[in-house]
Formats: C-alpha cells, sequence, structure tokens
C-alpha cells in the first residue's frame, strides 16, 4: 500500500485526492498540506480521509517516513522547490502542470530525481484521454499520411476576476498566463504527437483581463519540416471549443473526432473519398477505449511504474520539453522575431530572473484575494470517446 501526500489544498488537489480515492487499493493519502491549514482540513473532511492529517509546513510532511508518493498541488512559482525537496526526501512526485517557471528550475527537478532513484512525473492528463490516445496511434500508423498541417486551438473562458486570486496574472508566481497554464494541455500533446518544431513566431498580448500582467490570447506558427501548425491560445472564447486538427496527406483528423478526406475530380476539385474515411473509422472503432481517464489514469501509471509494473508515461523530461515550447513562444512574442529551439542555457528566457526582465506587464496586478468560494473547477470540454 503505497502512502500520499498532497501540497497544496486548491481545485486542482480535489481531482488529485478523487484519483488516489479511485484506487483505494493500492494507496491512501495520509497527508494534506496548505499554507491555510484549515483548507486542508476542509478538503480531508470533504473527501472522507479518516487516515490524513491536516499541515501547515510542508517540511513536516516530507520528514515523515510513512509517505511514499507526494502531489505536488502548489502555485507554479512553488513547483521546483517542493519537487526537488520531496525527491530528496526520498518521495516519488507527481508535479501538477506547468513543470516549473523556467527550465532552469526544470533541469535541476530532473537532476533531483536522477541523483534520488526516485520518479518524477508531471501532469499531462490530456495524454490518457481516449480520443488523443486513438488518434496518436493513427498518426504514428500513418494511416491518413503525412501530416501537413496542424491546428491547435487551446479555448478557454474566464472572467477577469479570475485573476484575483494571490498567485495568479503576475510573471513571477505564475511565469505567464493563457500559454502557460491552459494551453500547456494541448501544447505537450501536440509534441507528444508530432515532436519538437524547429521554429516558433508568436503575438501575445492582453486584452480583457485587467488584473493580470501577463498574456490572455496568444498566436503562434509553428514551423516543422514540410508542414506548419498554428496555435491559438485565449481565455477569451466563451464556448471553449477546444480542438486539436490535423490535416495529413489523405485525410483529416482530429480531437474531437472526425474523419474527412477528399479526392480530386478531374478539374482538380474535391469529392469526398468515401473509401478512405470509412478505413480510418474502422481502425479508429477498433482501438480500445481508456478505461481510466484522465488524473486517474496518470495516477494509475505512476502507481504501477512505482511498483515495477509499467514504465512511466510521462517523464520530467516530457514537463521540460512542453514549457520550452512555452517560453519559445514567449521569447516570440516579447521580441517580435521568429525563435528556433532548442532554447540554450545562456538563453533570457532559460532561467527567472532573466525572464522576468525581458516580459511586458500588460497591466499591474491591483485586487488579490486569498481565496474563492466556491472553490469548484472545470476542466475544459469533454472530447468524448
Amino acid at each position: 500500500m503505497l502512502r500520499a501526500a498532497i501540497l497544496g489544498s486548491g481545485a486542482i488537489a480535489a481531482v488529485h485526492a478523487d484519483a488516489y480515492l479511485y484506487h483505494a487499493g493500492k494507496c491512501e493519502i495520509r497527508a494534506v498540506c496548505d499554507v491555510f491549514p484549515e483548507k486542508a482540513q476542509a478538503l480531508i473532511d470533504n473527501k472522507g480521509l479518516k487516515n490524513a492529517t491536516a499541515y501547515k509546513e510542508i517540511d513536516e510532511v516530507l520528514s515523515r517516513d510513512d509517505i511514499d508518493v507526494v502531489s505536488v498541488c502548489l502555485p507554479p512559482g512553488l513547483h521546483a522547490d517542493a519537487t526537488i525537496k520531496a525527491l530528496k526526501n526520498g518521495k516519488h512526485v507527481l508535479c501538477e502542470k506547468p513543470m516549473a517557471t523556467s527550465l532552469e528550475e526544470c533541469d535541476r527537478m530532473i537532476k533531483a530525481a536522477e541523483e534520488s532513484g526516485k520518479l518524477l512525473t508531471v501532469m499531462a492528463n490530456f495524454r490518457f484521454k481516449t480520443p488523443f490516445r486513438k488518434v496518436k496511434q493513427l498518426l504514428d500508423e500513418g494511416i491518413a499520411g503525412k501530416v501537413l498541417h496542424a491546428t491547435v486551438n487551446s479555448l478557454w473562458w474566464r472572467g477577469a476576476n479570475y485573476y484575483d486570486l494571490w498567485w495568479r496574472g503576475t510573471w513571477k508566481s505564475e511565469a505567464g498566463g493563457c500559454v502557460i497554464n491552459h494551453a500547456v494541455h494541448h501544447l505537450d500533446v501536440l509534441q507528444w504527437m508530432l515532436g519538437k518544431p524547429k521554429h516558433v513566431t508568436a503575438v501575445i498580448t492582453n486584452i480583457a483581463h485587467d488584473n493580470s500582467e501577463c498574456e490572455d490570447l496568444a498566436i503562434a506558427i509553428l514551423e516543422y519540416p514540410g508542414m506548419l501548425t498554428q496555435v491559438t491560445a485565449s481565455l477569451l472564447e466563451h464556448d471553449e471549443e477546444q480542438e486539436m486538427i490535423f490535416q495529413a496527406e489523405k485525410a483529416r483528423i482530429s480531437v474531437p473526432w472526425k474523419v474527412a478526406a477528399a479526392k480530386p475530380l478531374p478539374n482538380g476539385f474535391p469529392e469526398e473519398n468515401v473509401d478512405v474515411i470509412k478505413a480510418i473509422q474502422d481502425r479508429y472503432d477498433s482501438l480500445p477505449n481508456e478505461t481510466l481517464d484522465a488524473h486517474t489514469g496518470q495516477i494509475d501509471n505512476l502507481i504501477a511504474a512505482i511498483e515495477g509494473k509499467e514504465k512511466l508515461l510521462v517523464t520530467g523530461q516530457d514537463g521540460r520539453s512542453a514549457l520550452e515550447l512555452i517560453m519559445a513562444i514567449y521569447k516570440s512574442g516579447v521580441e517580435r522575431k521568429t525563435v528556433s529551439l532548442p532554447l540554450d542555457p545562456g538563453d533570457p528566457f532559460y532561467k527567472q530572473e532573466t525572464m522576468l526582465e525581458a516580459v511586458p506587464h500588460f497591466n499591474e496586478k491591483k485586487r488579490s484575494v486569498d481565496n474563492f468560494t466556491p472553490t469548484e473547477i472545470t476542466l475544459g470540454r469533454d472530447y468524448g470517446r
């Protein structure tokens, strides 16, 4: 039986708690920690965590010998220090997205995991959703041919008061806006499916969130050999119609799932290619659905990896790769020029202190609250099966 601790008791901590509770026969939550210990106790009470204790100080939790795995559900600016401390104290770590606020922090986290011999995984819950798994399988098989053009719409809606929470809306504590804390999901999946782009050209701005220093809208063009990808990250979209579209040589496939295919008429205009559509649809339907979704699926993989039964499916290096693409988008948007990947350690966007000197403040944060009531959150659209 693995013993788990959750650091932070904000809304996403409840999602982690539910995922651990699903695996009640394999693990048990023993501790919840928050700078507001009453919030930690409220989470314990609300989830019926009978053997869990509430803490205010992280060090008290990490000093316990009966904790095997830690979920880091803190504000992004605290991810690196908490993760490194946990690893050095002999705990496996599941760190919420984004992995950290800088690539330099990511590298220290990865090094700490290597030196400790413990596992470090970064939350990438979209990878554990059925449509993303199936579309990746189809891309890997090449059934639709080479991808020529991809579209990523990471479209969300947040009210201006979303940024009133004390840690949100500053480059120092959150390291950015919609790109790093919302589009991170889609950018992780994009690289999981297609790999790292060669060049990035982006524009970032803030249009509707006056209590945030950071962007609420970003548009980027990613260049791959023989392919372009366009990415829109936004907090302005009322319908939150998130999607990933892959236009390949033989067909279009996408999440949410859709397949379309065309063949040329004698004059070059399109007509529907029903044979290709049927072949791809049949293959999609033949692939199994995931039995465990999102956070529950990733925690299931982490438990199995700790037990030596499975390979860890999302590594610290994966979390770093997502952040590197994000930093390239910010660098391009700030410097108004095309940026090439990878970013080297001498780049201003490798370390937080030099990144902070480079980024604009679209607004200054003027309002701050310790907590929201209620604390429930929504996690984006249902992508179906």
